[in-house]
């Protein structure tokens, strides 16, 4: 290999260990993603209407799974109407669901969506990756009645 050619590899790799790694095939998902797959999940909600939209985010094969990057949509009384990662949670209340750490996270989620427009929240939920509880950092967006949220897990 000519030392011209090697320059660019090196510089691309040297960028992505400055990155801390953000861009190598196995990281999870960032802020930014998770952001971007609410502002989807809210589009298209408003677009298809819920009764076509929650079948599609619950779906693992759809646009709104990626990684460990998933949507999950609450009711603001707890009830869940959509989960990217567990079908099972569809239409189970967890306003009463808690973390690790005993933090009630639906229902301070619940409470947020319902005073203001988007935010970030912080709690411990299985990774749905590595399997193991980590600290996730959830964005949520309110439409109408609901919470739409996706999260990323801190490393």
């Amino acid at each position: 290999m000519n030392n011209w050619s090697i320059k660019p590899f090196v510089s691309a790799v040297a960028a992505m260990l400055a990155l801390g790694g953000a861009a190598s095939a196995g990281s999870g998902a960032n802020k930014d993603e998770a952001v971007a797959m609410v502002r989807q999940a809210v589009a298209f909600i408003k677009e298809q209407g819920p009764e076509k939209a929650y079948p599609e985010i619950t779906n693992k094969a759809s646009k709104f799974h990626d990684r460990d990057l998933y949507v999950v949509v609450y009711q603001l009384d707890g009830k869940v109407l959509a989960h990217g990662s567990n079908e099972k949670f569809v239409g189970k209340d967890l306003i009463d669901a808690q973390d690790v750490d005993g933090k009630l996270y639906v229902k301070e989620r619940v409470e947020l969506a319902a005073k203001q427009p988007s935010f970030w929240q912080d709690y411990k939920f299985v990774n749905p990756v590595s399997k193991k509880v980590e600290p996730k950092e959830m964005y949520c967006e309110k439409l109408n009645n609901t919470a739409v949220c996706a999260g990323v897990y801190k490393l």
